[in-house]
């Protein structure tokens, strides 16, 4: 199994989709290696993209806000994205760019084993639950391979409707009780894939 820091190394030589060539400096996530909370954003914006680093823009700053709702601190947690290189001009990730990126989120899930992954915008929510819409599973924790996945809103979506920073930061208040089940679960990475099942937390 290849380390996280062997994983960065690739994906920043990585040429699997044209973004590669367009790119400033890929991002492809950073936090601890026993992080027991991943969270799966989208893609990398223009900060990201000049650093090298996830959510350092604007809504990185709020992540950080929403971190401590949680009671969580970004160095304790492993934050990356679904696809490693920034989009022109911050558009949408294309499904072939999600694909060609697989591999590497793929790598990184497999390193961390995490408790709980938490995904950030209807792209990485995609990943687990691609036929169900946002508004019907943000803040939810369901049961998949051995650990909890809540799909929630993207910080930038409370920067762009203000209405939504009032849900967003229900959905992150909830992550205790959502680490606290996964840790009473039997670890299992290799477990088959299923049909997710919601967990009732409360």
């Amino acid at each position: 199994m290849s380390t996280l820091e062997e994983i960065a190394l690739e994906v920043a030589e990585c040429q699997r989709c044209p973004l590669g060539k367009l790119r400033t400096r890929a991002v492809p996530g950073e936090g601890p290696p026993n992080a027991e909370v991943l969270f799966i954003g989208e893609a990398p914006g223009w900060h990201e993209d000049q650093q090298g680093r996830p959510f350092v823009g604007p809504a990185g700053q709020l992540l950080d806000q929403l971190l401590a709702l949680a009671g969580l601190r970004r160095s304790e947690v492993f934050i990356t994205n679904i696809i490693k290189s920034r989009p022109p001009n911050n558009r949408d990730p294309l499904p072939a760019e999600v694909e060609a990126c697989r591999p590497w989120l793929d790598a990184q899930l497999a390193a961390l084993n995490p408790r709980v992954v938490v995904t950030l915008g209807r792209y990485s929510a995609a990943r687990y639950f691609p036929r169900e819409p946002m508004s019907r599973i943000h803040g939810q924790s369901y049961q998949r391979e051995g650990m909890i996945v809540v799909p929630m809103y993207h910080p930038a979506a409370a920067l762009h409707q203000g209405s939504l920073r009032a849900t967003i930061e229900t959905d992150f208040r909830k992550l205790p009780a959502a680490l606290a089940q996964a840790r009473a679960l039997p670890r299992s990475a290799e477990a088959p894939e299923e049909r997710p099942q919601q967990l009732s937390l409360f």
